[in-house]
């Protein structure tokens, strides 16, 4: 019998996972190990996430917010999210790499969206695309799954949605949408889906359709029950800081320290403190 590729760890973690595949993460939740990831939009960063240990790498649409200073993701194009994609996918060698297809790439009609699913595998060399919403695109997963490209599928608070939902506050607070989103994480996970992102919802909705699925459920925004959480590094990181939500824990605070060596150098240089000799030819 030739050896499992991914080389999984057991559940005691006596060794290392050689590489984070689909079949890893619905594994991880069945054996109940939480699931950690985190974005990237380069491929400096994709290093460190994957040195770190990181599951999940999502090349999220949040470039735009991030990276491009916009407001919203409804602007990225398909063009930008390839680029962005490309640069992670040249630094991550261990973590699973998962691509956002963006705003209207994938709504108009299955074959569009299948297309620009082909182009992020094959262009890009990710290895899974996410669409946003429900059983409204469970036919378009089934037909991007049925050709081989794995989906994630992303419920709650959708921010491709942003001008539908007029705010981003929390998502599926009165009964009607709590069974939306139940409905649609059943659908989604019947088209083929293999993971699905739930995002800003009550912590017991997130629980609850973290135990009716058997696909693994990641959240940001939705409490500890999931089977697995993703922030957006920049946030974690602290460089980003015009984003605060209560669910934003901050694991450093680079954006004073760049700051302030920033600000050093700039002395350094009008003092004519840089470079010394030991730092010339």
């Amino acid at each position: 019998m030739s050896p499992d590729p991914t080389n999984e760890a057991n559940p005691q973690n006596d060794g290392p996972r050689k590489k984070v595949t689909t079949k890893s993460l619905i594994r991880m939740k069945q054996r109940g190990e939480p699931i950690a990831a985190l974005t990237a939009y380069d491929c400096i960063m994709a290093e460190l996430l994957d040195q770190a240990g990181v599951d999940v790498i999502l090349v999220g649409d949040s470039v735009s917010t991030v990276m491009q200073g916009l407001d919203t993701t409804v602007t990225v194009t398909m063009d930008h999210m390839l680029y962005h994609a490309a640069l992670v996918r040249r630094g991550a060698s261990r973590a699973l790499v998962v691509g956002d297809l963006p705003f209207m790439s994938y709504q108009v009609n299955s074959d569009d969206a299948l297309r620009n699913a082909g182009r992020m595998v094959k262009e890009a060399g990710v290895e899974a695309v996410k669409l946003e919403g429900g059983r409204v695109i469970c036919d378009t997963v089934r037909r991007i799954v049925d050709v081989g490209i794995p989906v994630m599928g992303h419920l709650g608070l959708t921010p491709q949605s942003i001008h539908k939902f007029g705010t981003y506050q929390v998502r599926a607070r009165s009964t009607e949408e709590a069974d939306e989103v139940r409905s649609d994480a059943l659908a989604l996970e019947k088209a083929g889906a293999f993971a699905i992102v739930i995002e800003k919802v009550p912590s017991e909705l997130a629980k609850g359709v973290t135990e009716s699925v058997s696909i693994p459920v990641i959240g940001i925004g939705a409490g500890p029950g999931c089977d697995g959480q993703i922030l957006v590094s920049h946030d974690m990181l602290g460089i980003c800081t015009r984003f605060n939500p209560r669910f934003v824990r901050r694991y450093a605070d680079l954006a004073n320290d760049m700051r302030s060596s920033f600000g050093h150098y700039v002395r350094d240089v009008k003092a004519h403190e840089f470079p010394t000799q030991n730092e010339s030819y």
